[in-house]
């Protein structure tokens, strides 16, 4: 169990970390970038993104990290870890909720319909500043709930290297 351990605790620092900087980007750069363009322009590059961002590079960070985590979490309460298990475990259901469920409830639907728009149509700027400003609050609610989750990984890794009534 402490060999699984072992592996799975970086690869919770890795997923968490890569999916708060993936929404982290969204905020400071991506979605500025993108609103001082055109918004027929803005509308097409985000609908080329969207239709991108489904791939297996995203999918294990988006996915696999509250699954991870969880697991982490049990393999850890299960070496008698229970605080860094605790952690780990506070952070999967955090990320869950905050971040996977949030995403495909709001965001998804969004970038759904932002799909169907034609960004050359006359209404481009209302629908653009309407997306935009409501995609990057909910965006930005992801990143904190991903920036706390990583927060709980890195305070579970650490009770373990303290030793959390793991090495002994």
């Amino acid at each position: 169990m402490r060999a699984l351990l072992a592996v799975l605790a970086p690869l919770s620092l890795l997923l968490s970390g890569a999916i708060f900087g993936f929404f982290y980007a969204w905020v400071c750069s991506t979605m500025w970038g993108l609103d001082q363009l055109a918004p027929e322009t803005a509308i097409a590059a985000m609908q080329g993104m969207n239709a991108s961002v489904r791939n297996a590079v995203f999918a294990p960070a988006f996915f696999g990290t509250p699954f991870v985590l969880l697991l982490t979490g049990f393999v850890a309460w299960r070496t008698g870890a229970a605080r860094a298990g605790a952690a780990f475990g506070i952070g999967g259901v955090i990320y869950l909720i905050g971040g996977m469920i949030l995403t495909v409830s709001v965001n998804v639907p969004m970038n759904e319909a932002l799909a169907l728009v034609d960004p050359n149509t006359a209404e481009a700027g209302e629908i653009w500043r309407a997306y935009s400003e409501r995609w990057q609050v909910w965006n930005i609610a992801r990143t904190v709930v991903s920036g706390v989750t990583l927060l709980c990984v890195g305070a579970g890794i650490w009770t373990l290297a303290r030793g959390s009534r793991v090495v002994g």
